[in-house]
């Protein structure tokens, strides 16, 4: 449950930067899907998206699926916590909303910004506006979480 609650912190502090910091990593999206600092002469860059509007989108999108994995982060800790006195299969169950909660993760920060952004839209060509490697560190995080949430708790016998 630990591990989920410091997930969920994680991702809630997150949401709450790009709120509160909202033209600097907006900035960061229509940058990324622009493709306007890869290499020059890319031969992607028919991929570019340079509507203004749909940076919004995808910022926006962005947002709503950070808020998501906060959500199912904390409330998955809160389920794992409640639980955590009850049988080993009650505990396990409560674990679902944490699985949820790393599949959302997995879809920010690996789908999201490793192949979408990173090799899609080329951003492991810039030097300004590239957060491959970070992303990436982040879905070492969750894989390893995932690990340990996966760990069935079993009821202990008593001889």
């Amino acid at each position: 449950m630990y591990v989920l609650l410091l997930a969920g912190l994680f991702g809630l502090f997150v949401l709450i930067g790009n709120l509160m910091d909202y033209g600097s990593n907006e900035q960061f999206v229509k940058h990324v899907l622009s493709m306007d600092t890869t290499f020059e002469g890319n031969a992607l860059m028919w991929r570019a998206i340079t509507n203004p509007t749909m940076h919004t989108i995808a910022y926006w999108l962005l947002i709503a699926a950070e808020a998501l994995f906060s959500f199912l982060a904390i409330f998955g800790a809160y389920q794992m916590f409640k639980n955590r006195k009850a049988s080993g299969a009650a505990f396990n169950a409560a674990k679902k909303f944490g699985f949820y909660a790393f599949i959302v993760g997995f879809s920010i920060w690996f789908l999201g910004f490793i192949v979408i952004g990173s090799e899609w839209f080329a951003m492991w060509q810039s030097a300004i506006w590239n957060g491959k490697q970070t992303a990436m560190d982040i879905t070492e995080v969750w894989i390893g979480f995932a690990i340990l949430l996966a760990l069935k708790d079993e009821d202990l016998k008593v001889a």
